[in-house]
């Protein structure tokens, strides 16, 4: 028996010896030294020794389990190690390769618009203000001196939620909002979405963006409208760009004026884009109205203030030569990734 174990003990060594991975070896262990493995079943058979062999077998018998276990444990150290030069290798980085191309997203040709604008009048000393984009009838409407009979309360025009709450037509209401609520002077702008009820074709949208700007405080004149907007057309389009002011009316101003700009394609001369006139049309103004400047609790006998608003679509158009404003709405990334 002694010589059958040590027989047995030479073929697993070799065995153990070639073994390729951590599987097989542990094949090895449970066929030799698990619980019906070929040492425990040549122990099996001590029952047929005499006492005075059992000890020197038993002894025999450890020997040999101790002499595999430990070979078995030094190939599995052997084999991990191997495994994770392997893997090292595989896993090896070449810092000369070129890197992922990681696609980061560009902003909206109409927040771009918005942040740029904003950037120019916070330049100036305006700040930003903000407001709920469902309003009240009181302030889009009557604190802002619009007639009752006015075309734009119609159905038609605005979207009503009910007898009191509509979805803002303008940013204007947070000019309300702000002569009501904050101390003279004040001197703000209002980007924002507004809504009408227009049908969606090359040039409206029944949702749309607007910047609006406000300033009150006393001695504040027409001319510091003017010089105003010089400045900020200038920032926006170029510093050979020129304003034109024409007469209009507007409820919440008095007196009113719609602001050209000399064509930045054309530098006034006449093209297609400003339809050979060489101006384009880009935002009313004026001084806000006696009117409203009462309906939000301020004297006009001792305060003034001059208000503009343009349309941030508008704008965008204009500057990248967009033809139809649907364009911004549709999300088609062959477009949106040209700006």
């Amino acid at each position: 028996m002694q010589e059958k174990l040590l027989n047995l003990q030479e073929a697993a060594l070799n065995e153990i010896k070639d073994a390729q991975s951590i599987e097989q070896l542990e094949s090895l262990r449970v066929k030799y030294l698990g619980k019906k493995g070929e040492i425990t079943s040549i122990l099996k058979e001590m029952g047929k020794l005499s006492a005075e062999e059992r000890p020197v077998i038993g002894k025999v018998a450890n020997e040999v389990r101790e002499a595999l276990e430990s070979s078995i444990n030094s190939k599995k150290e052997e084999l991990k190690a191997l495994e994770q030069q392997k893997q090292l290798a595989s896993e090896v980085i070449d810092v000369t390769m070129p890197g992922k191309v990681f696609t980061v997203g560009k902003k909206h040709p109409i927040t771009q618009i918005i942040d740029e604008v904003t950037e120019i009048f916070m330049g100036l000393g305006f700040s930003v203000a903000e407001g709920p984009e469902v309003e009240t009838i009181e302030n889009n409407f009557d604190a802002l001196n619009a007639p009752k009979d006015h075309p734009s309360r119609d159905m038609s025009d605005t979207f009503y939620v009910n007898s009191e709450l509509l979805l803002r037509t303008q940013t204007s209401p947070v000019q309300v909002r702000t002569m009501k609520n904050e101390e003279l002077p004040i001197k703000v702008i209002s980007p924002g979405r507004c809504f009408r009820y227009d049908s969606p074709d090359a040039t409206h949208s029944p949702m749309f963006h607007q910047i609006e700007g406000l300033v009150v405080g006393k001695d504040v004149t027409m001319a510091q409208l003017k010089g105003t907007l010089d400045n900020f057309v200038q920032k926006l389009f170029g510093d050979a760009t020129k304003t034109k002011f024409r007469p209009h009316n507007f409820p919440f101003t008095e007196p009113s004026a719609e602001v050209d700009v000399t064509c930045f394609k054309c530098g006034g001369d006449g093209c297609p884009m400003c339809k050979q006139e060489g101006w384009i049309e880009i935002l009313g103004s004026g001084m806000v109205h006696p009117n409203v400047l009462r309906n939000c609790g301020i004297d006009p006998e001792i305060y003034s203030g001059f208000a503009f608003g343009m349309g941030v679509e508008r704008l965008a158009m204009l500057k990248y030569e967009i033809d139809d404003i649907r364009l911004l709405f549709e999300n088609d990334m062959r477009f949106l990734n040209q700006f």
